[in-house]
């Protein structure tokens, strides 16, 4: 039997979805009058996600902005909506959609809005890896993924007594799976297994006091992680080997180009930069802490921010003229795929839900769902 493409697995080769003609070519004033007459029409059966990455010509129309662990609390809470539509990437949207109520329907504008670090860890990978760890004699281990992950990956966590984590609670959830691996039988601190974003789990693991020595780093592409018995025995946390390609760019040369034209200057940065980048940072914390930081901070301050570039322009736009607000790499670091959620996207979804039709629906089935529920449950407990 031939399986069908899904819309969204169409983008992931490379097939993207068109807009209809008339939703192309449209100015600037007519697409933010017509978006904004179909909210109006829509009513209260309509609540817009905006992370903080999007683009400001769409961001401008969400109800309620945020990074992944705000929006996700949104929306757990806001029920009463029929629609959620989500200008944010593809495992948002699907963290929505298994927080909603059953009544809800969840939708991204373009389906095109991926996530590369979710993308490298598929569930068939993490699967294979979880067979081979009991092999290698780690029979403890409490499986933790960040949320920039499929919901297929988050399920597999819920199934195995694991749970999600955002980078705003990243340390308290690996606390708390760390005594849940010492309650399975996990000898010293117990044993976790943390997907997919090596660079979240080291730094905020460090910071906690865990030493690198007893950090490994799983590799999926490799038998065995390309790790021994005696590496996964001595790990305390095994890191499993992806990465932010919008983070990654940061590097600690910027860092000393920046201190040595702002002396005073402070550096801050999102905990998905590499460890060394982190550690030549002032400071290191989640989207709403580099947002509460920058604004709190004494007037007159200089600041390089170490993150997306939308979101460094709009912290600038904000704090300015008080504070001096700049991205710490020269030609700025764009989400490329946040980026195609645009204006006629968002335009083309609203104006169908007016029409009675629903685009681009985010359905998770079960018993996925159910699994990645409990996974999200668990975290969102702890806040």
């Amino acid at each position: 039997m031939v399986h069908a493409l899904t819309e969204f697995e169409k983008t992931q080769i490379g097939e993207r979805q068109p807009l209809p003609e008339r939703y192309l070519r449209l100015s600037d004033e007519e697409m933010a009058a017509r978006i904004q007459a179909a909210k109006d029409a829509l009513g209260s059966r309509v609540v817009i996600l905006g992370h903080h990455y999007q683009r400001d010509e769409v961001i401008r129309f969400a109800d309620h902005i945020g990074d992944s662990l705000k929006l996700a609390q949104v929306a757990a809470t806001k029920t009463a909506a029929d629609f959620i539509v989500f200008c944010g990437v593809h495992f948002m949207a699907e963290s929505a959609d298994i927080l909603s109520a059953p009544h809800q329907q969840v939708i991204l504008p373009d389906l095109a809005a991926g996530c590369s670090m979710a993308d490298m860890a598929a569930i068939d990978q993490l699967e294979v890896c979880w067979n081979e760890l009991s092999q290698l004699g780690a029979a403890s281990v409490v499986p933790v993924t960040y949320i920039n992950s499929a919901a297929a990956i988050k399920a597999f966590c819920g199934e195995h007594g694991g749970i999600v984590c955002t980078s705003t609670n990243a340390a308290k959830v690996m606390e708390w799976a760390w005594a849940r691996s010492r309650q399975r039988g996990g000898a010293g601190r117990g044993k976790v297994l943390m997907l997919p974003d090596q660079h979240l789990g080291r730094n905020t693991a460090f910071t906690m006091g865990v030493p690198l020595d007893q950090m490994a780093v799983w590799d999926p592409n490799e038998p065995f992680g390309g790790l021994t018995r005696e590496q996964v025995a001595a790990a305390a946390l095994i890191l499993w080997k992806g990465h932010c390609s919008v983070h990654t760019r940061f590097s600690v040369a910027q860092i000393a180009q920046f201190r040595k034209q702002h002396p005073d200057g402070r550096v801050i940065v999102h905990p998905e930069c590499t460890h060394d980048v982190v550690q030549a940072a002032d400071e290191s914390g989640s989207t709403e802490f580099i947002i509460r930081t920058v604004k709190n901070s004494p007037k007159g301050s200089v600041w390089a921010v170490g993150t997306e570039i939308h979101l460094v322009n709009r912290l600038a736009a904000d704090v300015a003229p008080d504070r001096l607000v700049v991205t710490l790499d020269p030609f700025g670091c764009l989400c490329s795929t946040m980026f195609r959620v645009s204006p006629n996207h968002l335009l083309w979804t609203l104006e169908g839900l007016v029409e009675g039709k629903v685009y681009n629906r985010i359905a998770v089935d079960e018993p996925q769902k159910s699994f990645a529920r409990v996974a999200l449950d668990r975290m969102l407990e702890m806040a």
